[in-house]
């Protein structure tokens, strides 16, 4: 394995920011964001011919990109969600780990720039640090207050995308792709009006909807669901507040906003708004319509006293997303006839990061996984069971689902996951129908936990 440190910075000369700001002084103790399993690595490197342990299933070719938080050296935003986006990639070919290599993603608050200024709000001035997608043969870095990023294969930053100058507000770090018309939904929220707007790509990656939803005012909408008829939206009290803006992130729990779910047709615009016990939704698995027209939605739940003991606190020597403490799957079943949600509680470990096949998005699915703090679990809702892989000591990452080539259950094909230490990392490949561990790969340096990634195939020869 050979291991090539390039750069920290940028080639060009980078203007001094005020954002985010330096490290308080050495008196006062370290940001837990800062430290243990969440600590940002201090440059990119460049690795070839990485080690394997097992076999490497041949059919996966192509690149596992992860993405989240990394601030430089000297740098505290306040909040281990606001740290620069680095995204990790690991390149599989025919049974070899060709290469590894991390990049910033190089936006214009990286090199300095405000993200608010005095003619409003910039939003390529964003940290891209979310998730990482390819849809129309783009491959974009997501945060969901800003501009997507596009980046190249190998990770060098294109730059921000508006598409063609149509997409005027932020979007989603979760866009949904419908697996029949291969178009993506996803949507922009943000402080002023209006809140919450929803928009759809077509598969050729053309802006071809943009839709305003009215909602009663600005909250942090982390996801959404989409079924074969509907959109899913989640309004839910955790809301803006201005008196928090320059101190991390400017939401807090108002129980006084209340909670709902809307069912929106896709058709129309219209939405039905059902009313459910105060909660919040980081992550949805999936959502789709049973036999009677009812929408059925599982998702990640925190109760009121999770979210508000988890939310000050974010940071830790622990993934702090798979070590929740009171996060739970949970499944609504929405009834448009009735106007009742009734809510069912799946499980009672605490998991994180839902994940499904997502050639199922909207539609009928079995299977859910999803991470806890040392185990990567599968459920299956139909007969109501789980199974885990245990990690030990590793933290696992989100357990990204790439399915078998002619694959003819749900379930066949692998998991892969980023598994971290304070010492190292690896990628773990496992079976997604029993979770047996297939393959790992021993990654050339530890890999902070971060937040979500995708496996992008390679679609020709060569590629």
């Amino acid at each position: 394995m050979t291991t090539q440190p390039t750069t920290t910075t940028p080639t060009t000369t980078e203007p001094t920011t005020t954002e985010p700001t330096t490290t308080p002084a050495t008196s006062q103790p370290t940001a837990s964001y800062l430290t243990g399993r969440l600590a940002p690595v201090p440059d990119e490197i460049d690795a070839i011919d990485l080690p394997v342990e097992g076999t490497l299933p041949p059919e996966l070719t192509g690149r596992y990109f992860r993405n989240g938080p990394n601030p430089r050296p000297g740098e505290d935003g306040g909040h281990w969600f606001v740290g620069h986006g680095m995204i990790h990639g690991i390149r599989l070919r025919d049974g070899r780990a060709e290469w590894y290599r991390n990049r910033w993603v190089r936006t214009t608050r990286f090199a300095g720039a405000p993200y608010v200024h005095e003619r409003g709000v910039d939003l390529a001035a964003v940290p891209a640090n979310t998730h990482v997608i390819r849809h129309a043969d783009r491959i974009l870095a997501l945060v969901e207050n800003g501009l997507p990023y596009e980046m190249t294969p190998e990770l060098d930053t294109v730059g921000p995308c508006d598409f063609g100058g149509r997409l005027a507000t932020a979007m989603t770090a979760h866009p949904k792709e419908d697996p029949i018309t291969g178009e993506l939904h996803f949507f922009g929220y943000g402080w002023a009006k209006p809140y919450l707007t929803y928009h759809r790509l077509s598969a050729g990656g053309e802006l071809v909807e943009s839709r305003p939803v009215d909602v009663p005012g600005p909250t942090m909408a982390h996801d959404f669901a989409i079924t074969r008829h509907h959109v899913v939206w989640l309004d839910l009290p955790v809301v803006f507040d201005f008196d928090l803006v320059g101190r991390g992130m400017p939401y807090r729990w108002d129980d006084a906003y209340g909670a709902r779910l809307g069912v929106m047709s896709r058709a129309t615009g219209d939405v039905r708004w059902f009313d459910i016990d105060p909660c919040y939704v980081f992550h949805v698995g999936n959502a789709s319509e049973d036999e009677h027209g009812r929408v059925v939605v599982d998702a990640v739940r925190y109760s009121p006293g999770a979210f508000c003991g988890f939310w000050p606190t974010i940071g830790g020597v622990a993934n702090p997303a798979a070590h929740t403490g009171g996060a739970a799957l949970h499944r609504w079943t929405l009834d448009p006839a009735t106007g009742v949600a009734r809510d069912e509680q799946l499980d009672d470990l605490d998991v994180e990061f839902p994940t499904i096949n997502e050639t199922r998005t909207g539609l009928t699915s079995r299977y859910v996984y999803a991470v806890g703090k040392d185990a990567i679990v599968k459920y299956d809702t139909a007969n109501g069971t789980s199974r885990a892989h245990q990690t030990g000591e590793r933290s696992p990452g989100e357990a990204v689902f790439v399915p078998a080539p002619d694959a003819g259950a749900e379930d066949e094909g692998w998991l892969l996951s980023i598994a971290t230490t304070e010492h190292g990392a690896e990628l773990l490949v496992l079976d997604a129908s029993d979770l047996a561990r297939v393959a790992s790969v021993r990654l050339p340096r530890r890999v902070p936990a971060g937040f979500h990634g995708s496996w992008i195939p390679d679609e020709a020869p060569g590629a």
